[in-house]
């Protein structure tokens, strides 16, 4: 039996640049990790029949989480392993928040059954199995700050030059990313300067960073949770200047090197969101 971390991610900029033949959409984006993160706690079923996994959010229920299974089958398919394994995933970071938990669990169930099986896969390889299970999966591969684009298949890391601790807060209400993406296919997008958002980063350019940052679906998002721009006033409120929707939301995020601040919201707003003060990995 083995126990990894699964880290969620934040997005500090994130446009839609167009759609491919087959309609998928084309991103560029700017993708942190942070140290928020679930637990996947692997058991290999010697006498197994069939691979079990449980996810303990009780919000949605004792459910199978499809794509943690997905990500096994691939494995299996490309090694040839018969192995079945029991896969339990403590949950906390919030579903239906833009932070790529299901992504996430996804990519290290994959690292977890390598471990376990001491098999000898590149990253390459996973990259490759990775891009056939969702756009978010590849970045968690590495898990290092990077500027994905394509669908997600295209990742050059990038260095974060501040030490930045992240207050997530996000409504009670989730949101589906298909129904996002869907919604913000009726609207003509914001983009902004990745470049920019970039070099905000890698100079320590607190100023530019909370001016750079977008996301193209944060008008969609708020048409479904209006919240969302309540929060992000809150935030601004408080004095927190890098502030912004993540992924397909509903979570808002906001950059800090101050941690007590972060904390002190933290408390302040508990009672009316999900809250998370934790920090982003380099």
């Amino acid at each position: 039996m083995i126990s990894v971390k699964s880290y969620a991610k934040i997005n500090i900029a994130l446009n839609v640049v167009g759609k491919t033949e087959n309609r998928y959409h084309l991103l560029d984006s700017v993708v942190l990790p942070v140290e928020l993160h679930d637990t996947i706690i692997l058991q290999n079923l010697k006498n197994g029949i069939e691979t079990y996994v449980t996810v303990d959010d009780f919000s949605q229920g004792s459910i199978e989480y499809n794509i943690a299974s997905f990500a096994i089958d691939k494995l299996a398919s490309m090694y040839g392993f018969k192995n079945k394994f029991r896969v339990y995933i403590h949950k906390v970071i919030p579903m239906q928040a833009g932070l790529g938990g299901g992504s996430s669990n996804a990519a290290f169930t994959m690292k977890a059954v390598i471990k376990q099986l001491k098999l000898n896969v590149s990253d390459e390889t996973l990259l490759d199995i990775a891009k056939t299970l969702g756009a978010d999966v590849p970045f968690f591969i590495k898990c290092v700050p990077a500027r994905m684009r394509g669908i997600g298949e295209i990742l050059d890391p990038i260095t974060v030059k501040n030490n930045y601790y992240v207050l997530i807060v996000k409504p009670f209400e989730g949101l589906s990313t298909a129904t996002v993406f869907e919604k913000a296919d009726q609207l003509e997008l914001k983009t902004g300067n990745i470049e920019d958002v970039i070099k905000a980063l890698e100079t320590g350019d607190d100023e530019l960073l909370a001016n750079s940052i977008v996301n193209s679906l944060e008008e969609a998002a708020t048409s479904y949770i209006p919240e969302i721009a309540r929060i992000k006033k809150i935030l601004y409120s408080f004095g927190l200047k890098i502030v912004g929707m993540t992924g397909s939301g509903s979570s808002v995020v906001a950059l800090s090197q101050d941690k007590k601040l972060l904390k002190k919201i933290e408390k302040e707003l508990e009672n009316d969101y999900q809250v998370e003060v934790t920090r982003v990995l380099k």
